[in-house]
């Protein structure tokens, strides 16, 4: 089996080129293999009011592509210079690894891969900034 792979919990919903898809009361897996299309879980959605660190910002730019709310080459440059940006502060090797997993991903325009990458920094960031308000 070939293409992105989805699975869904009882009631979970993903945003499938723009439709909103509710799973049933049991666990399944989807299989898409339309490639590029626009996938979103909704769990995973971040509002624009809640994008207000530099990971969570990148993670958005990100979202907005794969809801089709912006297109992959206007967001290209914005997103890779974020994340070049958070290289030089997310040093050790485990982020290191996301964050050239998000590049590699971006520069091939496969923009949920890189918001997997992304959001696997999202407890790392949020322990940085608790940390320097102590």
């Amino acid at each position: 089996m070939t293409g992105l792979v989805l699975k869904l919990g009882p009631h979970e919903r993903v945003l499938i080129n723009g439709a909103v898809i509710e799973n049933g009361d049991k666990r399944s897996r989807i299989a898409v293999m339309t490639p590029n299309a626009n996938i979103l879980r909704l769990r995973d959605a971040i509002h624009p009011e809640t994008a207000n660190t530099p990971v969570r910002r990148v993670c958005y730019l990100a979202q907005l592509v794969l809801t089709g709310d912006a297109q992959a080459a206007d967001i290209r440059l914005q997103a890779l210079r974020s994340i070049e940006q958070l290289s030089q502060v997310l040093t050790d090797p485990d982020s290191r690894a996301q964050l050239t997993l998000a590049s590699q991903s971006v520069l091939a325009d496969e923009y949920y891969p890189a918001l997997k990458a992304l959001r696997a920094l999202l407890p790392r960031e949020e322990r940085l900034l608790a940390a320097s308000v102590a």
